[in-house]
């Protein structure tokens, strides 16, 4: 994987542009105090690199405060997904020079953002992305600069930290860290000062296409795509040498001398996984050998605990990463495969081409550098789950285990034990629930990507009835692994499902058979005679295509493109038998929905 990041490459792939009637589609905003001509450009054409036709507000120069308190502005008629606002050191800068008060001036800054943020709350449940500054070039006490309270580099860094404390307290603010990306590519490369007098360019055109490839990760994440598993190869990655002819004592390995650079590939692999990125192993070797060093070796960083698949044997590599694949029931596109090895990454490019392989640099030490440049682990969200993701998979091969020991199916749910508790969206599980929306892509039946703020405008809707779900076993708590969205029409005769998606760590648990009972009963609660659903296929949803079909549903209508609608009429509907029973502290399912 290397992406071409060109500026005058990108600007001749624009030319030839096409929308496909099949090519989904982003409504995004691009706000700035500088010129954004360039910018747009770059955007439309990263976005179709990934089968995205951008629909693209371009605002007006310097006018942001102009258009997001107007709510008759044409940025709002726009109704865009998601707005970027983009802020320059230089525009501050200029404003800078002119200040009476250095003081007042920081007051300003922080007032100007706090009333573009509301005003865009206010009037539209976009997604906020917010750039922070880049730090200026100039210096006017040299190193002294920043212990001057006052000085042009200690305003830029409160505005900063001011950016991004109010990012961590608001759900629909994301950052841009554009002072990151400069700091990462060096300020003399980023700024351009005679495009800037010429045109108010961001920065140099050299350096433009990473800001914009910036803004299409994080909303690209926003849509779905995101790494959940890094496979590893072992011998000359995880550490030097040949575990089956030097030993698990013999390897390279450690904080000091040789192994050194492997160990802090270790400790940033370990990182990502307390963050909730899956580890596994793909390796060429004996399985008994390549567990060695994890089990005798204290050098070593990573432990068993930490890797939720492990495949060792002497197959190829991608019929291996299939069964790992198949194991975790993941998307191909959200696994990332690190191997020393060229052939061994040319094998995976060809044959699983959707897997993502980056091109790694000969000495390991600099992998974290690369892995991080490409931006593969980019999130919009981070919750406690994460941190226990490992763990959940963990317990999970315990539960695979016990079938093997049950006489039946039915027997090994039963003695699974499962509790759930369903009740309507609340505040402290918002992280999570957005999280699930946007990345749940097999069992989701609209694959509908809704942002924290619009889970939270749907929490306080009493127009919906939106429900999660947690489940917990003998084993361990699987966290909240569904979502059902629910609402009644005015009449309350009809109950229409417009989202129902759930993690496919819990498939064939009757999960779904007890939401479905719970559906039912939602809809006996308010009196409704039947029950509607849409099923809107995409490249990912196939396993769900008949599920309407399963559950009594009769087709009802073609609702434009592939989507399909589906009724049930409630006096047809048998409950299912289950294995699974409320939690002891549920509360009765219309109570919560009326709640």
């Amino acid at each position: 994987m290397q992406r071409d990041l060109d500026y005058f490459r990108l600007l001749s792939e624009a030319k030839s542009l096409r929308i496909e009637n099949n090519t989904k589609r982003i409504r995004l905003a691009v706000l700035a105090d500088c010129s954004t001509k360039h910018l747009i450009v770059l955007l439309q054409v990263l976005f179709r690199r990934y089968g995205i036709h951008a629909d693209i507000y371009e605002g007006m120069f310097n006018a942001i405060e102009l258009e997001v308190r107007n709510p008759s502005s044409a940025l709002y008629a726009f109704q865009p997904e998601v707005i970027v606002v983009l802020q320059s050191v230089q525009s501050l800068r200029d404003r800078f020079y002119l200040r009476e008060d250095s003081h007042r001036f920081l007051d300003q800054a922080f007032s100007q953002l706090t009333g573009i943020w509301e005003s865009i709350r206010s009037n539209s449940n976009a997604l906020i992305i917010q750039s922070t500054l880049v730090d200026p070039v100039e210096r006017f006490f040299g190193n002294y600069d920043r212990k001057v309270d006052n000085s042009l580099s200690s305003l830029v860094s409160s505005v900063n930290a001011f950016v991004i404390s109010e990012s961590q307290r608001r759900r629909n603010i994301l950052l841009l860290d554009l002072e990151s990306l400069a700091s990462w590519v060096g300020r003399q490369h980023w700024f351009d000062e005679r495009l800037w007098t010429v045109g108010k360019s961001l920065c140099s055109l050299e350096i433009l296409p990473q800001a914009a490839q910036h803004i299409v990760d994080i909303v690209l994440t926003t849509k779905g795509r995101t790494v959940k598993c890094i496979v590893l190869d072992l011998d000359n990655t995880l550490w030097g040498g040949i575990v089956g002819d030097d030993g698990p004592h013999g390897i390279q390995i450690g904080a000091h001398g040789d192994g050194e650079p492997f160990f802090r590939f270790q400790s940033f692999l370990k990182e990502l996984k307390k963050r909730g990125i899956l580890l596994a192993v793909c390796s060429k070797n004996e399985e008994s050998n390549a567990r060695k060093p994890f089990q005798e070796n204290s050098e070593m960083v990573l432990t068993l605990d930490d890797i939720v698949v492990f495949v060792a044997n002497w197959k190829n590599k991608p019929e291996n990463i299939r069964i790992i694949q198949q194991e975790l029931r993941i998307g191909f596109d959200s696994i990332v495969f690190i191997d020393d090895n060229p052939f061994e990454r040319g094998a995976v490019r060809e044959l699983l081409p959707d897997v993502i392989v980056p091109e790694l640099p000969e000495d390991p030490g600099e992998w974290p550098k690369t892995l991080c440049e490409l931006n593969l682990f980019e999130t919009t969200s981070f919750s406690s789950e994460d941190t226990k993701r490992a763990d959940l998979y963990q317990q999970e091969v315990r539960r695979r285990a016990l079938v093997t020991t049950c006489p039946d199916f039915d027997e090994y749910l039963r003695s699974l034990d499962m509790t759930i508790e369903v009740a309507r969206f609340a505040s402290r599980y918002l992280g999570r629930i957005a999280q699930l929306l946007q990345r749940s892509n097999q069992f989701n039946l609209t694959t509908r990507r809704l942002n924290e703020t619009e889970c939270d405008a749907i929490r306080c809707d009493t127009g919906h009835i939106p429900l999660y779900a947690v489940l917990k076993d003998r084993f361990g708590d699987h966290g909240l692994i569904s979502i059902v969205i629910l609402r009644p029409d005015h009449e309350g005769q009809v109950l229409s499902i417009t989202d129902w998606l759930m993690s496919c760590r819990v498939l064939g648990r009757g999960v779904e058979d007890y939401l479905m009972n719970y559906v039912v009963e939602q809809a006996r609660g308010i009196n409704a005679s039947r029950i509607e659903g849409i099923y809107i296929p995409s490249a990912k949803n196939n396993m769900v295509k008949d599920f309407y079909k399963q559950n009594g549903f009769l087709h009802a209508a073609d609702v434009g493109g592939d989507a399909t609608c589906w009724t049930l009429d409630l006096t047809d509907y048998v409950d299912r038998h289950l294995f699974i029973r409320p939690a002891a502290d549920a509360t009765h399912a219309f109570t919560i929905a009326k709640g």
